[in-house]
C-alpha cells in the first residue's frame, strides 16, 4: 500500500471520529447532561464517590473520566466489574454514584454488579447505545451514546464510539467546573507537578501579587 493511500485512511480515521463527536449535539439528551451533574455534584456535596466500570476498552475509558473527574477535586476511581465481585463491592458505599459503561448495554461483568448495587441504594448511571439493554433498563440515569460507525473498516474496534464517551465526559467536566465554581487555586493545590503545575504556580502567584498589590 502506498504512502498517499495509508494517509488517506488515517484522514478518513480523524474524519469519522471528529464526526462521532460532533454529533453527539443532536444526539445526547441535554436533561440527562444536566441530570448527571446535578447528581454527581450533590454526591460531592454528602462526601460520596464517583467509581467508573467498564470492561476491556470500555474499562480503559472509566479510567480516563475516573482521572479527569478526580482533577476537579470529584473523588473519583475505577473499580473492575469483575472485581466488583469477589469483595471489591465493599469500597462502595451508599452516598456513591457508579458511572457503568457498557457500548451494548449488556455486558455480563456489568450486569452481574447491578443486583448488589440496588441493594446497597447506590445510584448508577449506564452508558450505553441501547437504552433496550438490562444496563438502560436498570441503570438510574441512562447516557446514550450512538455513532453511526467506527473508524475501521469492519466497523468493530471501539474507537469512535470511545471517542465520543470520552468527550461527553470531559464537557460534563467542565460543566462541572462552572457549576461547582472550581478555581484555578484549587487545581494548583492537586496538580502541582509538571508543566502544567509549574504554570500554575506562576500564574496563581502573579495573581495573587496583583490583588495585594490593588489594595
Amino acid at each position: 500500500m502506498e504512502k498517499e493511500e495509508l494517509w488517506k485512511t488515517v484522514q478518513e480515521v480523524w474524519k469519522i471520529e471528529i464526526s462521532s463527536i460532533e454529533e453527539l449535539a443532536t444526539t445526547v439528551d441535554k436533561d440527562s447532561i444536566f441530570r448527571v451533574v446535578e447528581m454527581i455534584a450533590d454526591c460531592k456535596n454528602n462526601n460520596g464517590r464517583v467509581i467508573t466500570m467498564g470492561i476491556g476498552t470500555s474499562a480503559a475509558t472509566a479510567r480516563k473520566i475516573a482521572h479527569t473527574f478526580s482533577c476537579i477535586e470529584i473523588p473519583s476511581f475505577f473499580l473492575s466489574p469483575a472485581d466488583s465481585m469477589h469483595g471489591g463491592l465493599g469500597a462502595v458505599q451508599r452516598n456513591d454514584i457508579v458511572i457503568a459503561i457498557s457500548k451494548g448495554g449488556n455486558t455480563k461483568e456489568i450486569i452481574n454488579v447491578i443486583p448488589s448495587l440496588k441493594k446497597k441504594e447506590v445510584k448508577l448511571i449506564g452508558v450505553t447505545e441501547n437504552e433496550n439493554s438490562i444496563l438502560g433498563k436498570e441503570c438510574n440515569l441512562l447516557l446514550k451514546v450512538k455513532v453511526k460507525r467506527e473508524a475501521d473498516e469492519f466497523n468493530m474496534l471501539a474507537t469512535s464510539s470511545t471517542i465520543a464517551v470520552i468527550s461527553l465526559f470531559d464537557a460534563i467536566a467542565i460543566f462541572l467546573m462552572k457549576y461547582t465554581d472550581y478555581t484555578k487555586e484549587q487545581f494548583a493545590i492537586i496538580h502541582p507537578g509538571g508543566a502544567v503545575g509549574e504554570r500554575l504556580l506562576k500564574e496563581v502567584t502573579n495573581d495573587e501579587k496583583d490583588e495585594s498589590s490593588s489594595i
